[in-house]
């Protein structure tokens, strides 16, 4: 299971949101189970709630993903970096032929996207 978090869902980290507490536990403790964390949306989630980026730094079993240059090309297909950094990292890859989860609290915005969304509203 790969799944991408959105600066929606790190946000949530902090506020004792329990799915994605559910996710962080699953990613590190059962084979099979990835988060990423697209360095854009860590910035914004950082922005939304100061601390968030450390915390994340500091979990085992969530990937940092970098901001490569085919991750900057695709940046100009949404509003935002943290956006289009997340929808870059869920598309099918060789090591995820099919694609990511974005796993947000903010569903709506990813109404019309080409990409799979988990909700994590309680």
């Amino acid at each position: 299971m790969h799944i991408v978090l959105d600066d929606t869902a790190m946000a949530a980290t902090g506020r004792g949101n329990i799915l994605v507490s559910r996710l962080i536990h699953r990613a590190h403790a059962e084979a099979g189970w990835y988060l990423y964390a697209p360095a854009c949306a860590v910035v914004e989630a950082d922005r939304a709630r100061p601390g968030t980026a450390e915390h994340l730094a500091a979990l085992p079993g969530i990937t940092v993903l970098d901001l490569d240059l085919p991750a900057v090309l695709a940046m100009a297909q949404q509003d935002t970096w943290a956006a289009a950094h997340c929808q870059y990292a869920a598309q099918p890859t060789p090591d995820r032929p099919d694609g990511a989860i974005i796993a947000t609290t903010s569903p709506d915005r990813w109404i019309g996207e080409p990409v799979r969304v988990l909700d994590l509203n309680p």
